[in-house]
């Protein structure tokens, strides 16, 4: 919602006060009541347009496209046979994530956590140290790459795929506090604490515990004010990562190609043309993206750089697709959402494709639930599960031995987590939401909790969906028919991971070429993937928001 106009005004409750008044009169279609009447309870209709763009982002107008492979799978893993979908309009980042964004994510992560919870900034920190190679000489890059000014327009390396989301979920807090600010609903605190820091979810929830410098009125005759509610409009939606589909859809930027519904040109790059050269006229010939041209080559030569980048380049090079997206091939690797498996443009949704889903819900108090509805949404209050390791932590398999330095206190907490992942505790990381201090508790819906009425539901029975039709039960091929077709699942899994396969349930896709790939893997359609607690020198970021309501905007 746009509401910038207000500023020039005295206050906002004054004008939301008039606009109120102003359309008290309207009814509603159903019922006949009057919206915004006090006289009958206050039922509201405020004023709102659409959605706003947020800082950075770009909408990208969603439609048909064929996904998947575009030329010769060279690689010979057949796991991105072409399929057609549909993509809901979104909205995505111009450009990577830089250096100098995450420098402030940073900054903030320790001046708000670093005085009573310094390890949630230890574990916001990218591994610079991914830059070492054992035959290169790359130390340069790892003590200058992330903080030097010289590097500040790059982008980040060395985050792996849950900092990216711990990363999307400050972004969206930080963006609806600004405008809660601008807007003047909201004092502006230079120095918040990990006790009063804006939570969006927490906020909504009504379990902040800042201060507001003013609420909006209410036609609520017993409550003449109140906080923003997700009715208004205000609040932005939440940035993310984009999934794989959507990913691969703004790439192309096929939108540049289509004449009222026929796209007249297929690209195998996020531009026309079967070349990596640019075909116009004024920079004919020169290369397009920042990657390897061929062996050795990862610059061209002295006097003419073909892609005038080593390493990375900084986020605003090249030329933008026809959406304005910039380095969507190239510069670096990608995260995206989805979990990986190799059939999943087969199994998925023709509309949203996306694998991954595992649903919860907010956490809430059981003794105050009334009647099985309700119930007090909990935060949480003591920080990481790790937060116990801070001052010394026993070492796996080290009887009676500890660590006292934080790096090693840092490395054996996140090996603890890490082994708690593998057999099944999700408790330390459950998909990128962290267990900060003030931030709402979620929890997977379950077939245990009456509430959840997951008995009742057809569309979903459980939580976990991530290896729905590749890789559970009903479609390993292990399995055999019967009574006992399910006892022996732990020693047969579709998937052996570490054994015959590096799949598993954490292994996520990261799209696009980087400035270490062949051309190859400049296609927006090629498919790879890491474990999601792993990093790169190669591998980036950038995030995507959902786009509500009209996918084209006022007046289209």
């Amino acid at each position: 919602m746009n509401i910038k106009w207000i500023k020039n005004r005295k206050s906002l409750a004054f004008v939301m006060a008039a606009i109120l008044v102003s359309c008290s009169q309207e009814r509603s279609p159903v019922t006949g009541w009057a919206y915004n009447d006090p006289t009958n309870g206050g039922f509201e209709k405020p004023p709102y347009e659409e959605q706003e763009t947020g800082p950075g982002l770009v909408l990208i107008e969603g439609g048909t496209f064929s996904m998947g492979r575009t030329e010769t799978d060279v690689t010979y893993e057949w796991n991105n046979v072409s399929r057609r979908v549909t993509i809901s309009s979104f909205y995505m980042d111009e450009t990577e994530v830089s250096n100098f964004s995450y420098l402030e994510y940073l900054f903030w992560t320790s001046r708000v956590f670093g005085p009573t919870f310094p390890d949630i900034y230890y574990k916001a920190l990218p591994d610079t140290l991914v830059w070492r190679e054992k035959l290169a000489y790359n130390e340069p890059y790892v003590e200058y790459y992330l903080r030097h000014p010289a590097y500040r327009d790059y982008p980040v390396v060395g985050v792996n795929w849950l900092q990216a989301n711990d990363f999307c979920a400050w972004r969206t807090d930080r963006v609806n506090e600004f405008i809660l600010i601008r807007e003047g609903l909201l004092d502006h605190v230079p120095s918040p604490s990990d006790q009063d820091y804006f939570s969006t979810e927490a906020y909504l929830s009504g379990k902040w515990q800042g201060q507001l410098k003013q609420k909006l009125p209410s036609f609520d005759e017993q409550n003449p004010e109140r906080d923003v509610r997700m009715e208004d409009g205000i609040f932005l939606p939440k940035y993310r990562l984009p999934t794989e589909a959507e990913w691969e859809y703004a790439a192309y930027g096929l939108i540049g190609n289509t004449i009222g519904e026929r796209i007249t040109d297929r690209r195998i790059y996020p531009w026309n043309g079967h070349g990596v050269r640019n075909a116009t006229d004024s920079y004919l010939g020169q290369i397009n993206a920042n990657f390897v041209r061929g062996a050795g080559d990862y610059m061209g030569t002295a006097g003419f750089l073909n892609d005038n980048a080593d390493v990375t380049a900084p986020v605003y090079s090249y030329w933008p697709n026809d959406y304005g997206l910039y380095n969507m091939a190239g510069n670096v690797c990608e995260w995206v959402m989805d979990v990986y498996r190799p059939n999943t443009l087969q199994d998925a949704d023709e509309f949203r494709p996306f694998r991954g889903n595992v649903f919860t819900t907010q956490k809430r108090d059981s003794t105050t639930l009334i009647g099985g509805l309700g119930g007090e949404i909990l935060t949480n209050v003591d920080g990481p599960v790790y937060q116990k390791f801070k001052h010394k932590v026993s070492v796996p398999g080290a009887h009676g031995t500890t660590v006292g330095e934080p790096e090693e206190v840092i490395d054996s907490v996140l090996t603890i987590m890490t082994n708690d992942v593998i057999n099944g505790n999700n408790n330390a990381t459950q998909e990128g939401k962290s267990d900060i201090p003030g931030r709402v508790q979620w929890r997977e819906v379950s077939s245990a909790v009456s509430t959840d009425n997951l008995d009742e539901r057809r569309n979903y029975k459980t939580a976990d969906y991530i290896n729905y039709m590749d890789g559970d039960v009903m479609s390993s091929i292990f399995y055999e028919q019967g009574e006992d077709a399910y006892t022996d699942k732990a020693d047969k899994m579709m998937y052996e991971y570490a054994k015959t396969s590096l799949v598993n349930d954490k292994s996520r896709v990261f799209k696009g070429g980087s400035w270490r790939d062949r051309a190859y893997f400049l296609n927006p359609g090629v498919r790879r993937y890491l474990d999601q607690r792993q990093a790169n020198a190669w591998l980036g970021f950038r995030c995507a928001m959902t786009r509500v309501g009209s996918p084209v905007g006022l007046g289209k």
